[in-house]
């Protein structure tokens, strides 16, 4: 049974507020917000997540329906990821998967390296192990505490998304946020310094950077992804610092494949069949118009179909020439050609496929088949391989 649910914050304000959404049963993922703004950070995102998580939304002290009481001057990122633990016991949640934006991230890099028995596969997007150093934060909160949040909801816009994009709703959930809470939480930015920790990160780690982010730019997230073993980067083109509102089809496919079994599955079979060089520019390539689609094919072409064991992934590899050769779809062809050499078939293999789609599909098709085939074949002889 899927649903949605916002938690009323114990007595003294011990939790803070959160909304859940999907099956109870389902692997849990809890995400976090970045300084400033609320759970909505996450409402193009989160339900479509929900089909296969538990996602649990929270927001940061002062912020949104948290109590401002949950944190103090002075407070710790560290300080942060214990209510986020303790959010998680009183749900019951022993070990989930995490993705965080910003301050958000931060603390799921800290519960990565200190809580490493909690944290099954993180995400950290538009954030950093470093924050610039003590004294703007320090300056930050100095301001916020003589003067309020007015001018900085008033610059938000700018200092959170591209030119000409905004979403009212997290600029007013800046000028309405604790103007304590929040300085505390710049207390926390100011002391956090994770960069030579990073490498104790055993858990599956994305990182994924906005490139217009002005905030934590790409070098930062290239930081962390050289650090942790085997993490992985995906930069988002046309992206500030808060991705998930600005690029939310963009966020879930990384998030997706990511997180979701099938996804990832299909992304490694892609790999393996497609190759690295072709899957690395299909995403160099992705907008928030294609995300959806490449995710589609991620998801179920790739991880349902492609990973059925019914069928070898030679016998698949046949199929689709065929149907490539049938429909005309010369440039798909081509890629398949190279996936089926890839694969292990021989040009004799596929030259007898391609003679095959003659009596079925026709001379001419076979025709302009052989001819792409053999192009390829000539490409992959000399090493060239193509440009797919």
């Amino acid at each position: 049974m899927t649903g949605r649910s916002a938690h009323v914050p114990a007595p003294g304000g011990a939790l803070p507020h959160h909304v859940a959404e999907g099956p109870p049963s389902a692997p849990p993922l809890l995400l976090g917000s970045s300084l400033g703004t609320s759970t909505a950070l996450w409402d193009g995102v989160a339900p479509e997540l929900s089909a296969t998580h538990r996602v649990v939304r929270w927001d940061l002290p002062g912020h949104g329906g948290s109590p401002a009481g949950l944190i103090r001057p002075g407070a710790t990122v560290a300080d942060l990821a214990a209510l986020v633990l303790a959010l998680a016991d009183s749900l019951g949640i022993g070990r989930f998967s995490y993705a965080g934006v910003s301050l958000g991230g931060a603390v799921g890099l800290h519960l990565a390296v200190h809580h490493p028995d909690r944290v099954d596969r993180l995400a950290v997007l538009c954030s950093s192990a470093h924050f610039g150093g003590a004294k703007p934060w320090e300056e930050r909160a100095a301001l916020v505490r003589a003067e309020g949040l007015a001018s900085l909801a008033g610059s938000a816009a700018s200092r959170w998304f591209t030119p000409g994009f905004t979403v009212p709703g997290l600029v007013e959930d800046q000028r309405t946020a604790d103007p304590e809470a929040y300085a505390a939480c710049c207390d926390a930015l100011a002391a956090f310094d994770l960069r030579g920790r990073l490498p104790r990160i055993g858990a599956p780690t994305l990182l994924v950077a906005g490139r217009e982010d002005p905030a934590t730019p790409p070098a930062h997230l290239r930081e962390i992804a050289d650090a942790v073993p085997g993490a992985a980067l995906v930069e988002l083109p046309g992206a500030s610092h808060l991705a998930p509102a600005e690029c939310p089809r963009a966020v879930l496919t990384a998030l997706r494949a990511h997180f979701d079994g099938a996804a990832r599955r299909g992304m490694e079979v892609r790999r393996q069949v497609l190759g690295d060089e072709h899957v690395d520019r299909a995403q160099d390539r992705q907008s928030a118009f294609t995300a959806r689609f490449q995710d589609f094919i991620s998801r179920y072409a790739w991880g349902e179909v492609w990973t059925d064991g019914t069928l070898t992934r030679r016998e698949r590899s046949m199929i689709t020439m065929t149907a490539l050769v049938a429909h005309g779809h010369h440039d798909e062809l081509a890629m398949h050609v190279r996936a089926a050499r890839r694969i292990g078939l021989t040009p004799e293999e596929i030259g007898a496929v391609l003679l095959q789609t003659a009596v079925y599909c026709g001379v001419p098709a076979a025709n302009s088949a052989f001819a792409v085939a053999q192009r390829v074949l000539a490409e992959e002889e000399r090493g060239t391989g193509g440009t797919g």
